[in-house]
């Protein structure tokens, strides 16, 4: 089989002459990315082809290293392109992806379904044991073979038409929920005529809307775009409540009505993944997506969730009481839209914090330098080069070249953190290259944040929420940088879902660290550092909240797991309904607590990789707790706990059994005992 050549113009046709692989942003056109896609999936099937149709026995190099050495072309243009559709995308981007998805998904079931292929996967495993593989080597040998089993690979022939035929409608509609999801959360940004109804926002926070107004065409207006959860951080500070109302039923209505209704979408997405988990042979698809997770099974899944559920929900009851007398006081009977405000008023009363007047504090450009950064220069020992002469892929985008100790270079990191049209909401990282001894690859990575672009002439403040944002994505950066693998299929956070937010979970505890909160908190006017009685306060008042955090949280997970326990047969003809009996069941329906995500808008499970996995959060945050207490037993922020963390854990990858890697630290297993004590379970809150 004979690739189709790509010219050579075409950007993406050879590999990036650019430091460390960055691709060329500059360069690239709409018009590039579909003949990249072809050559990219015709070259790897050519290979594939050469590798299954080797007449020499199969063996580690001539079969898993030959895979691991393949589809190159299609890496490039895939993560590149995958990632600016998520950061700038315009309809044009839209269509290519809407025009790719299917056209990927027959790619990976061409490889993964690919029976003389599977065959000589399948002799490599069953002689594993007498080969004299290395660790790595033999882990990669039996990742791919549970990789192949679990996409269908011992399916028959008409077995693997149907799993074909379910992947390619899967694909199709994950892009849809995706696009409406996007298109919707744009439209429904609350545009406010009167400064008067922004009343509680800060003059930089109101400027901040007015220049997204303006952006939309819109003079004298005031516009405020959505972020992706429920809860809306301008919710906090709105003192006019209808301005409230407004900004909550805008988000939690987003994508379920009209041309951008993803209900019918969820539906179908969910009832077709029952249907492919069932002729894999699985009762749901949760219990095909936990098979490969660290938790197991869907009962372990159970287990944790249903010890949390009543504790929770508990706490949430409790703080709407104190919330409802707060509110009384002002005529109000508490509802969802004020549950932020009047918990900011509690808070301030019990606990002398305002977090809405620690955002002069909290100054992007500084928390990223002197917080972000130096926390990990004094943990691992890197440093940070601004490379001005490397360009993103927008005008936002500011690129790092990242030094180890000794003054090599471990690859580049790229900030983008102000929220524009055309960017999907939330906060994530992602990888454009990843590290591979193999390939002779270093990291290039990026973090992806949502904070409002502050009016020209002003500097961007965070929230307190929006400082723990960004110190948790630069722990995924972190964990992507440091990778010390041979093989790609284990670079950086290629390790099972449920358990690649721990050490990102883990990089938050840096944020109110004394040393380094102490080396980043200053009023960006007065130039004062941040009231060590505040500090103190800050810390007292963590756990206020965390009932509502912890039932909002828990409601979107059990959704999460109901939406994907359903059988192939189940007829729901209203996701809403279906949403409400959910919730209901579990035990975690709270009128003035609504999901972190609901259904319509939960990107998460319908158009990411987290279906049947968003308790991954909460499952990871066990070792989290966890390991924040072993750093405090061990002295700190100390060099030698991060060269331990580093060497052991986030430099593995996936090329180690990730359990194993945390006991490799922590000397045992998990403890849960310090989550509930982090959260406020382990008792009721007063």
């Amino acid at each position: 089989m004979t690739a189709p050549s790509l010219d050579p113009a075409n950007p993406f046709a050879a590999p990036s002459s650019l430091p460390f692989g960055l691709p060329p942003f500059a360069a690239i056109r709409d018009e590039h990315y579909a003949p990249a896609f072809e050559a990219g999936r015709a070259q790897q099937l050519a290979e594939v082809e050469a590798i299954a149709s080797d007449p020499r026995p199969p063996d580690l190099e001539n079969t898993l290293v030959a895979l691991e050495r393949s589809g190159q072309l299609l890496e490039r243009v895939a993560a590149t392109f995958y990632n600016l559709v998520s950061s700038v995308a315009t309809p044009e981007l839209r269509r290519i992806e809407a025009e790719q998805a299917p056209l990927m998904a027959a790619h990976r079931d061409a490889i993964r379904l690919h029976r003389p292929l599977f065959a000589r996967i399948d002799a490599v495993h069953r002689g594993r044991e007498s080969a004299g593989l290395g660790p790595e080597s033999r882990r990669l040998v039996e990742r791919y073979h549970l990789d192949f089993v679990l996409a269908g690979a011992q399916l028959d022939p008409a077995g693997q038409d149907q799993l074909r035929e379910l992947n390619r409608e899967i694909s199709v509609l994950t892009t849809t929920f995706q696009q409406n999801l996007q298109q919707a959360t744009e439209a429904a940004a609350v545009l406010v005529t009167e400064e008067a109804q922004l009343a509680g926002m800060s003059g930089e926070a109101r400027n901040a809307a007015a220049a997204a107004a303006r952006a939309r065409g819109v003079d004298g207006g005031y516009l405020l775009p959505l972020v992706l959860p429920t809860s809306q951080p301008a919710l906090a500070v709105l003192s006019d409540r209808d301005t409230r109302r407004r900004l909550f039923e805008a988000s939690v209505s987003r994508a379920s009505a009209g041309e951008h209704d993803n209900g019918p979408v969820a539906v179908q997405i969910a009832r077709l993944r029952a249907c492919r988990a069932r002729l894999l042979g699985f009762a749901t698809h949760a219990d095909a997506m936990v098979a490969d997770q660290t938790a197991g099974s869907s009962a372990a899944v159970d287990g944790l969730l249903s010890r949390l559920v009543a504790p929770a929900l508990a706490n949430a009851r409790m703080e709407a009481a104190a919330l409802a007398q707060a509110a009384a006081r002002d005529g109000v009977e508490l509802a969802p839209w004020d549950w932020a405000y009047y918990s900011e008023r509690v808070r301030a009363e019990r606990y002398a914090v305002d977090t809405a007047a620690l955002r002069p504090y909290f100054e992007l450009d500084r928390v990223l330098a002197d917080g972000v950064f130096h926390a990990a220069e004094q943990v691992y020992g890197i440093r940070f080069r601004r490379r001005p002469d490397l360009s993103g892929y927008h005008p936002d985008v500011r690129v790092w070249e990242v030094l180890d100790g000794d003054g090599t270079s471990l690859g580049l990191y790229l900030g983008d953190y102000f929220a524009r049209d055309g960017k999907r909401g939330g906060a994530w990282m992602n990888s454009y290259v990843e590290q591979s001894a193999l390939l002779g690859t270093r990291p290039v990575v990026a973090n992806n944040l949502n904070v409002p672009a502050p009016a020209a002439g002003e500097k961007a403040l965070l929230t307190l929420d929006e400082v723990d944002t960004l110190f948790h994505e630069f722990g995924h950066a972190l964990h992507g940088l440091f990778s010390d693998v041979t093989y790609p299929r284990f670079s950086g956070t290629s390790v099972p879902r449920d358990f690649v937010e721990f050490p990102s979970q883990v990089n938050e505890m840096w944020a109110m660290w004394p040393e380094v909160l102490q080396h980043y908190a200053f009023h960006t006017v007065t130039g004062e550092p941040l009231d060590p009685a505040v500090v103190e306060a800050i810390r007292a008042a963590r756990q206020w909240g965390e009932g509502h955090a912890t039932t909002e949280y828990l409601g979107a997970t059990l959704l999460d797991q109901a939406w994907h326990r359903i059988g192939p047969d189940e007829e729901i003809r209203s996701a809403t309904d279906f949403e409400v009996a959910a919730l209901e069941r579990a035990g975690i329906a709270f009128d003035l607590v609504p999901p972190r995500y609901r259904t319509t808008y939960f990107q998460h499970i319908f158009a990411g990789a987290y279906s049947a996995g968003y308790y991954s959060y909460i499952w990871s945050e066990v070792l989290d707790a966890d390991t924040v207490e072993w750093f405090r037993e061990n002295g700190g922020m100390r060099r030698e706990n991060g060269d331990v963390f580093r060497r052991r854990l986030l430099s593995r990858g996936g090329a180690v059994d990730s359990l194993a890697a945390f006991r490799d630290v922590r000397g045992r297993d998990g403890d849960p005992g310090p989550l509930l004590r982090r959260r406020g379970l382990d008792r009721t809150v007063a």
